[in-house]
């Protein structure tokens, strides 16, 4: 089913890898950014590269203003404030995929390391943030932008978290759209401090192995899940 997805921190590696994925299996995305001008310029960039694609670029609020599908791709530095500003505009009933970790690098720190979040992990914040009604999923934790950004198959399992089963559903949906994805059910939202978590891990591989697209796939799962 095809949907408006609007990309919140669009711009970035992560938003702009999902939002040239998802342009491809047909999707009709909106990037999200601060400046309107640089969202629109980034969205006529995927455009010249997949035929057909429905992509625009808009300032944040206004592109989760037209969508009931939002995915929040900015650092953990800027998760608070963003969705504080963008909280007026999600509309009633949508469902909000954070992605967001709580690197230390985005406050000063190592990148191979998280720091603490009072309600649990960055995803249990982001759902304290947004309008009641507003069911959250978190997923995309563990993914290489630079082999989102590629043409290529993008072999990892994505964790997705959520206590909202649609929320979950349309979160596993999008991530098997990504050619080599498996999405995977991680259970409640509170999970998602565990699977946050696992990026500092992967980070920290790739430094040690010299590599850059570090992912994780889990062995002796049945697919499709059982409780879904």
């Amino acid at each position: 089913m095809k949907r408006t997805i609007a990309i919140v921190g669009g711009t970035g590696a992560e938003g702009s890898g999902l939002a040239w994925r998802w342009a491809r299996a047909g999707e009709k995305i909106l990037i999200g950014s601060r400046d309107a001008a640089r969202a629109a310029a980034r969205a006529a960039e995927i455009a010249s590269r997949v035929l057909g694609a429905e992509i625009e670029g808009r300032e944040n609020a206004a592109a989760v203003a037209e969508s009931d599908l939002v995915v929040l791709t900015v650092p953990f530095s800027a998760q608070a404030a963003t969705l504080k500003q963008i909280q007026p505009a999600f509309r009633p009933g949508a469902a909000l995929i954070d992605t967001t970790v709580p690197l230390a690098a985005t406050v000063g720190g190592r990148a191979t390391r998280t720091v603490g979040v009072w309600q649990g992990s960055a995803a249990e914040q982001a759902a304290e943030l947004v309008p009641d009604g507003v069911c959250v999923a978190a997923a995309f934790h563990a993914l290489s932008s630079e082999l989102l950004r590629g043409e290529g198959r993008v072999e990892c399992d994505v964790v997705v978290c959520a206590n909202d089963a649609g929320a979950r559903k349309t979160a596993m949906e999008l991530a098997e759209k990504i050619p080599g994805i498996r999405a995977v059910n991680g259970g409640p939202l509170e999970t998602a401090r565990i699977a946050e978590q696992l990026t500092a891990l992967l980070i920290g591989l790739n430094v040690r192995y010299k590599v850059r697209a570090v992912g994780i796939r889990f062995t002796g799962l049945p697919i499709p899940d059982p409780q879904l």
